[in-house]
């Protein structure tokens, strides 16, 4: 193999592995997003359900105190 196919291989290996670490960074960064909004949503749900269980209990209705449905 002479120098200038080997030398030329190098630099397409080269250029492959810049691609592959661009994708890379690329995909830590979505992943990094994706957990913060993944938490984001987590914590607005128990807010949701606390506040639901706060307006439930305001109104007096227990749904524990509920007699079960008729059975047909």
């Amino acid at each position: 193999m002479s120098d200038d196919s080997l030398q030329q291989r190098l630099t397409e290996l080269e250029v492959r592995l810049t691609f592959i670490d661009d994708t890379v960074n690329a995909l830590a960064s979505a992943d990094a997003e994706q957990s913060v909004r993944i938490a984001a949503l987590e914590r607005t749900i128990r807010d949701l359900r606390n506040e639901l269980s706060t307006v439930r209990l305001s109104q007096g209705h227990d749904p524990h105190s509920e007699p079960p449905p008729p059975h047909y």
